[in-house]
């Protein structure tokens, strides 16, 4: 089961299998992440004085101003060392808070330095607790070999009843080792907490990245209608300017051929020539229109002109259409479609198939596109095959692309996109 807000974070290990802490190594790493702490704090504090004082004691005009700017430079530079030090116990991404402003001017520049100042009140807390339960936990733990020790704590009367009996050494010991246990969990809760408050005061707040990620989107979704919308401006010029000049010269050329019958061999086979390169040229132009945004999805729909690429294919394919809610926006339409030609084309091309099939199913603001077939499988988005641009394509519009294809057993492409109205 997901916990949201657990998973990932410092709080993992304690929350959803607190059983297995003792024996895992969150305790150790824990452990290192605050006696990291403390010695960063040290070295952070004497950074700081040494700043202020020669800052201070010298020159203000000549050197105390830079010194003192590099205040700033010094608390961002513990606040990139203190998230790289949260991997060792949080593993989620920790995003820098600075947008790239005159760090002064930052509230995380401040942050940062606060988080500094807490270091230094924590850091040697950490320390001394961290010496203490050592010292309450593993003293009883090595009690039967007390006697082994240079220092032998049997020395003191106070300890020599049970140094000197091997039961009471013992117990001791099982003493110890649940000490330990429990200083495992205290360790664990104690570094998940300041981690907890180092994240909060020293990476971006979760709203705002996501805030973030929103207009990422709506930024890719606005390009990709701007794309959409170039696209079928240039394939209306295209149609109804070159194409069309393309289609009265090839008449013109025809009439010339027609009143040369009699004329010139030489003359009547150079107006052929062009005649039929100027033919040429049409179709190329129409396939390259064609594929800018073909004509027939915007008649038939995605449907159609799916069904028309299936016709197309050299490879036997059937189409299931499951669609009843109405057409997708037309950004989704043309992905789709483009996806779908590729996907078949791939097939054709690269998988030795001797049967597909085409299966398209909507929702309400989701659809899927799925090509399968019969072949080798073995398809790799490294080959060249087009399934990373397919990929890219699906992407911008908000969709996924995923693929099944071992070796020997058929590849699966499946597209979904979803949207809202």
């Amino acid at each position: 089961m997901r916990i949201v807000g657990i998973q990932g974070g410092p709080w993992e290990g304690l929350v959803t299998a607190p059983a297995r802490v003792p024996l895992s190594s969150r305790p150790w790493r824990s452990a290192a992440y605050l006696l990291g702490g403390f010695l960063v704090a040290v070295v952070w504090l004497a950074g700081t004085v040494v700043l202020l004082v020669v800052g201070v004691v010298t020159v203000p005009i000549v050197v105390g101003v830079p010194l003192l700017r590099l205040l700033p430079r010094w608390a961002e530079t513990l606040g990139r060392v203190e998230r790289a030090r949260l991997r060792l116990i949080d593993g989620r991404p920790a995003a820098d808070p600075h947008r790239g402003g005159p760090l002064l001017r930052e509230a995380a520049t401040w942050r940062e330095a606060g988080h500094g100042l807490l270091l230094c009140l924590l850091g040697p807390l950490n320390a001394v607790t961290l010496l203490v339960l050592a010292l309450l936990a593993g003293g009883p733990l090595l009690a039967p070999f007390w006697r082994l020790l240079p220092f032998s704590p049997s020395a003191n009367p106070s300890w020599q009843k049970v140094t000197s009996d091997p039961a009471l050494a013992w117990g001791a010991s099982l003493a110890g080792l649940l000490l330990l246990v429990l200083a495992a969990y205290l360790v664990t809760a104690i570094a998940a907490a300041e981690a907890g408050l180092a994240r909060t005061l020293l990476t971006q707040p979760p709203e705002e990245l996501e805030l973030r990620l929103i207009e990422v989107d709506r930024s890719r979704a606005r390009l990709a209608d701007a794309f959409d919308s170039e696209r079928r401006r240039l394939e209306r010029d295209l149609h109804d300017g070159t194409q069309q000049r393309l289609t009265g010269l090839i008449m013109t050329l025809g009439l010339v051929k027609m009143e040369l019958a009699g004329a010139d061999p030489e003359a009547r086979k150079l107006v052929e020539r062009a005649h039929k390169e100027a033919g040429e040229t049409l179709a190329e132009l129409q396939d390259l229109v064609r594929g800018i945004h073909p004509a027939i999805l915007t008649d038939r729909g995605l449907e159609g002109a799916l069904a028309e690429a299936a016709e197309r294919s050299p490879v036997p394919v059937t189409v299931r259409m499951e669609t009843s809610h109405g057409r997708p926006p037309e950004s989704v339409e043309s992905a789709l479609y483009f996806a779908g030609c590729e996907a078949l084309t791939n097939l054709a091309k690269h998988s030795g198939a001797s049967r597909a099939e085409l299966l398209l199913r909507d929702a309400p603001g989701h659809i899927v596109l799925q090509v399968s077939d019969d072949g080798a499988g073995g398809a790799d988005t490294a080959a060249g095959t087009g399934l990373v641009g397919l990929a890219d394509r699906v992407a911008a519009v908000g969709g996924t692309v995923s693929l099944s294809s071992p070796e020997g057993g058929g590849t699966t492409l499946r597209v979904e996109v979803t949207w809202t109205s």
